[in-house]
């Protein structure tokens, strides 16, 4: 991790009051499928989100529209960089790597929180829309940080449900990105607690429940 990306402690604290409602794990969807769902729900549920129409091929193409755009955006930058394409979880998987001292010039596009993966992220899925004519849920990472950033996280959510069910009170972690809360969703739910998502971005957070007696 870098020295930028400090770790927050983690408190014990009843459950936070906040302005917005909290959604359970199950709510807790990635904001291109909040987007997708409520454009799903304006045409009268005629219009299928791009995640069931994509076939293989389509991710393919994804990918193959997604590494034109970011090998255009390592020339402008002048920095080396192998992309990776792959198809996980009904998403085009699309990986800048390099070694050495190439390695830490690309963690420049990644950020002290992986704000600067997000734009980049989001500008990549720009790109593929406007050569596909369909929205994309594509998954982009940066010299490994996504990886690295779930193996942390796995081990952190872990260490809180050992909390959770020690004390038997809430635990409120930091905030997180929507890819981020995921993860610690799902390590809640394999922990056999629940969690929800409380606040808004950039502050929103997840909340670990401890077990109902």
């Amino acid at each position: 991790m870098e020295s930028g990306e400090q770790a927050e402690a983690v408190t014990v604290k009843e459950r936070p009051v906040d302005d917005a409602e909290p959604t359970t794990a199950a709510d807790d969807i990635t904001t291109e499928e909040s987007s997708e769902a409520a454009e799903d729900t304006a045409a009268g549920g005629s219009k299928r989100s791009s995640r069931s129409r994509a076939s293989i091929k389509d991710l393919e193409e994804e990918g193959d529209v997604a590494a034109d755009y970011l090998e255009e955006f390592l020339d402008i930058v002048d920095v080396d960089g192998d992309i990776d394409i792959d198809v996980e979880n009904g998403r085009a998987s699309v990986a800048i790597v390099a070694d050495g001292a190439n390695d830490r010039a690309l963690r420049r596009f990644v950020g002290s929180s992986g704000e600067v993966l997000e734009a980049l992220q989001e500008l990549t899925r720009l790109a593929v829309q406007a050569n596909t004519g369909e929205r994309s849920r594509l998954m982009l990472d940066v010299a490994g940080y996504r990886a690295q950033r779930r193996a942390q996280l796995t081990e952190k959510a872990g260490k809180v449900c050992q909390q959770v069910k020690t004390s038997g009170k809430s635990v409120a972690m930091e905030p997180m990105s929507a890819f981020e809360r995921k993860i610690v969703h799902d390590v809640v739910a394999e922990a056999g607690l629940s969690s929800e998502s409380e606040g808004v971005d950039p502050n929103r957070h997840v909340v670990v429940l401890p077990a109902e007696s």
